[in-house]
């Protein structure tokens, strides 16, 4: 691997243990723990846009929750890293993926040459002139439908009511897509109910999936971790759905804190080797979660942004010294069935101004992490939980 490689290897290292510290702190953020899926990666790519158009402490404090030591940084990380890993395999006989970003600036407000260039040439983003001034909510509309459109119908109203006014000047908006088979489809003849354990101490009846063949599942004190690969298509990527199970029926939030506290965590504790199963259950789950991510951001250390926050680098015009993020909303979905996987995201920014071979169990009866990831870079796309498989 050359050093371009171990740069970049470097970077998503980097962005990898930013994701599960923003998937800690949305776990963290209720006291009883509900069940999660988010997209860290989407969430990166608004954040990207407004450290590129921003200066001072925002553009700081974005660079040092990111992990980034400049804007070229995080600019290389997803020009060469999103077109490869998102790039649409089901063509070939692999996941189905699509990732596509959008921004909407008021029509009094012209880019500054620098940053029209970085939403258009490295994010590949599409820019519409809007009339924010009259037509807010018609604005809204636009972003909600081509978000719901990107996510073939799974993200709806990412834009709640109100969240787009007269005061709005942009909104940057990502959203992406996975579906993937699984490599070996669970049989739904074989999927049987049987008793999940909550974290109250109570159980419900869930169906669980299974299977008798061999699976990739590594064994760690304190908790064991399966990886269930995709289908293949023609080009070397490998997707694969990673299952992180606590021992203990209550130790999700520990297990979130050890990930979350180590930055190589997922490169030291994958599994490449098959094992014998015993006990071998995993539970169907479907979940839809949006949330308003500034207090999950603020508590990561971006505050200046949400002020009047220096995006100064953004537009010419003398509004630019008022504008500050309102908002950043995030949506996601996921399904986990016999077939494989279904997974959606759409994140939007709105910008305002401001006054070894032993026999293994993997009984997953309990709340346990999950995440998907594209092996061969590393990249990981969606992180989240499960706390009751029978929630939405």
């Amino acid at each position: 691997m050359n050093e371009v490689d171990m740069d970049l290897r470097q970077l998503i290292t980097d962005q990898t243990h930013v994701s599960l510290k923003i998937a800690h702190h949305v776990a963290s953020a209720e006291s009883t723990p509900k069940n999660s899926v988010s997209s860290p990666l989407s969430l990166h790519v608004i954040l990207g846009l407004i450290a590129a158009g921003s200066s001072g402490s925002t553009r700081d404090e974005i660079l040092s929750v990111l992990k980034s030591n400049s804007i070229d940084d995080l600019n290389k990380r997803f020009s060469e890293i999103v077109p490869v890993v998102f790039a649409d395999g089901s063509t070939s006989g692999g996941p189905k993926l699509s990732f596509a970003n959008g921004v909407w600036v008021d029509q009094s407000l012209p880019f500054k040459p620098g940053f029209k260039r970085v939403v258009e040439d490295l994010y590949k983003a599409v820019s519409s002139q809007v009339d924010f001034l009259n037509h807010a909510d018609e604005v809204a509309s636009e972003v909600n439908s081509w978000a719901e459109k990107q996510t073939s119908g799974l993200i709806k109203d990412l834009l709640p009511p109100g969240s787009v006014d007269n005061m709005t000047r942009l909104i940057f908006a990502n959203a992406l897509y996975f579906k993937g088979e699984w490599d070996q489809k669970f049989d739904p003849s074989k999927t049987k109910e049987n008793d999940f354990h909550l974290l109250d101490g109570t159980s419900v009846k869930v169906p669980y999936m299974t299977s008798y063949s061999d699976q990739f599942i590594r064994t760690f004190d304190g908790f064991k971790i399966l990886s269930l690969p995709y289908k293949q298509g023609e080009d070397r990527r490998q997707f694969s759905m990673y299952f992180l199970l606590p021992d203990e029926k209550d130790g999700l939030l520990p297990l979130y804190e050890k990930v979350a506290s180590e930055p190589d965590f997922l490169d030291t504790h994958l599994t490449y080797v098959k094992v014998e199963v015993g006990d071998f259950r995993l539970p169907r789950f479907k979940i839809s979660l949006g949330f308003e991510a500034s207090k999950v951001l603020k508590g990561l250390g971006i505050n200046s942004a949400f002020s009047r926050g220096d995006l100064t680098e953004m537009v010419d015009s003398p509004q630019a010294e008022d504008l500050g993020v309102s908002n950043i909303f995030h949506k996601s979905f996921i399904e986990v069935n016999e077939e494989g996987t279904e997974a959606a995201a759409a994140s939007a920014g709105v910008i305002m101004l401001m006054c070894l071979r032993e026999k293994v169990d993997f009984v997953a009866d309990h709340p346990f992490m999950y995440l998907i990831r594209e092996n061969t870079t590393g990249v990981v796309l969606f992180v989240g939980h499960v706390v009751n498989p029978l929630e939405n």
